[in-house]
């Protein structure tokens, strides 16, 4: 089994999961107002999720 000569510094060992740290968000649409949103968020626009109101928003 192949084993490190040296302990990897955490400069090193930082930059090398630098690549996958931000991956993109999915964007994903309201179904009652068609806004953009995150998954698994109440819509800022109409404050509906999952079908039902949930936020009281003042147009």
């Amino acid at each position: 089994m192949a084993v490190p000569k040296r302990k990897s510094s955490r400069m090193q060992r930082r930059q090398r999961k630098a690549a996958n740290r931000y991956e993109g968000v999915q964007a994903t649409y309201c179904p009652k107002c068609q806004a953009p949103l995150a998954p698994h968020r109440v819509c800022k626009a109409c404050g509906y999720f999952d079908g039902e109101q949930i936020l009281n928003v003042e147009a």
